[in-house]
């Protein structure tokens, strides 16, 4: 018995389409809180439009076929949105292989007759969407990854932020470890800020650097080099006496940067710097 596979999923296109509804649906880890099912019964229907489309006799056997370019463009287009909305990779991995079950039950429901028909068939579809499946992983790691790098990215930014605390001083508090990565975004946004402000002063605050060693010790330096090419001075605060001590101990020569043991007191000293002078003033008390 001779099975035309196209004819066949097209004939029961709509059936197939219900079963993989009703698979997904009947899934505990099934998330309507990241997609409704009209949107994915949406989804699910452009992906089976194009399988059905695309699949035949000829083609069944090689999932890289350029006749299945729009599946693979349809599946990993799902596949990065779904690992950009925070689904696992079980779910989404779910989501292709429920289609697979699917269609081999229909396939046994249609050719039942023949069970080496049905073997033949069954395989080569198996094997298809086996091979969808990998190519869904495939993207959606990409895509996390996209995410990931992103997330990195922003947190950074967040992380090393500039600020402006008096008219001339910016203060820049790093919080976590400095490494070379760290250090450029760190030089890039101390360096437009001090451009955009036309500030002469830089606190550059580790109260939240955890250890310094040598490497990051190289790092602080590079950052006041920069700064002072710049045209601004810089003042490194938040110098503990844990991080004084591996700094004597390391060798490290901080001679010619001003230090400073709390971030107060460098501001104290950038007033200094800029002839500026901070008094409390006495409340007058009101006569009756």
């Amino acid at each position: 018995m001779k099975v035309d596979i196209s004819k066949l999923l097209q004939k029961k296109k709509k059936q197939i389409l219900e079963q993989w509804m009703n698979n997904q649906l009947a899934d505990e880890s099934l998330r309507e809180d990241l997609m409704s099912n009209d949107e994915l019964r949406i989804q699910s229907e452009e992906l089976l439009n194009a399988l059905v489309t695309s699949v035949n006799n000829r083609n069944i056997d090689d999932a890289q076929s350029p006749d299945f370019d729009t599946t693979i463009e349809i599946l990993s287009g799902i596949s990065i949105s779904r690992a950009r909305q925070g689904y696992s990779p079980k779910e989404t991995g779910i989501y292709v292989f429920s289609l697979k079950d699917a269609i081999l039950q229909t396939l046994q429901e249609e050719i039942k007759t023949d069970p080496v028909t049905l073997y033949t068939v069954s395989f080569k579809v198996g094997k298809l969407i086996d091979s969808f499946g990998v190519t869904t992983f495939e993207t959606f790691i990409k895509g996390r990854e996209e995410v990931i790098l992103r997330q990195t990215d922003e947190i950074a930014e967040i992380s090393t932020p500039v600020i402006r605390v008096w008219d001339g001083i910016l203060a820049l508090p790093i919080i976590g470890t400095l490494d070379s990565a760290r250090t450029q975004v760190v030089m890039e946004n101390l360096l437009q800020q001090i451009v955009d402000s036309g500030s002469s002063i830089a606190i550059l605050d580790i109260s939240g650097v955890p250890a310094v060693d040598s490497l990051v010790a190289q790092h602080l330096i590079k950052t006041v080099s920069a700064t002072r090419l710049m045209g601004a001075e810089c003042i490194i605060s938040g110098i503990r006496p844990e991080i004084a001590q591996t700094v004597v101990h390391l060798g490290i020569d901080l001679s010619n940067i001003v230090t400073k043991a709390s971030l107060a007191s460098a501001l104290r000293y950038a007033f200094t710097m800029l002839q500026l002078e901070v008094r409390k003033t006495a409340k007058e008390k009101n006569s009756l």
